[in-house]
């Protein structure tokens, strides 16, 4: 698991913990929102071919 990966998913959790025990502000949801962008761009530059492993 990479860097990014592992970011987005504390983001997440992090998110969650505190929004579940305390009255969030607004940019507490920013976290979400780095979360999950975080984690959907991991997954699709790893598929892409010019992705960062890509053998030059």
């Amino acid at each position: 698991m990479d860097f990014y990966m592992l970011a987005g998913i504390v983001m997440l959790v992090a998110w969650g913990g505190v929004t579940y025990t305390t009255d969030a502000p607004g940019w507490i949801h920013l976290m979400l929102t780095g979360g999950v962008f975080l984690i959907i761009w991991r997954l699709v530059v790893r598929d892409t071919p010019s992705g960062p492993n890509q053998k030059r």
